[in-house]
């Protein structure tokens, strides 16, 4: 069975710096695309970064310049850096991974998510 399982959220003043983490593990025999999402308080959730196995990245508007993807394909990890926090960059934070598992098909699977609230 595959998880997706985040870490490395909490609360951050605006301004500073966070990063978050997501290890995929299971019986997995190759990982695409890795991403991250978010949803804050009465919002849809929406794309905030993605990262190709090769490592092309793209970046919703908001997240340009301030908040950088990256992954290690060895230990099958995805990484979101954000510096310069703003307030409405409060949400929670979903990896999204687009794998095939070892017995099954290829498909998107969502971590359970992690909070991250930037508030002074």
């Amino acid at each position: 069975q595959v998880q997706l399982v985040e870490s490395g959220g909490g609360l951050v003043q605006p301004g500073g710096s966070l990063s978050v983490s997501c290890v995929a593990s299971g019986s997995i025999f190759s990982i695409y695309a890795m991403g991250w999402y978010r949803q804050a308080p009465g919002k849809q959730r929406e794309l905030v970064a993605t990262i190709t196995s090769g490592s092309s990245t793209s970046y919703a508007d908001s997240a340009k310049g301030r908040f950088t993807i990256s992954r290690d394909n060895a230990k099958n990890t995805v990484i979101l850096q954000m510096n310069s926090l703003k307030p409405e960059d409060t949400a929670v934070y979903y990896c999204n991974a687009d794998l095939r598992p070892i017995s099954g098909r290829r498909m998107n699977y969502w971590g359970k998510g992690i909070l991250v609230t930037v508030s002074s």
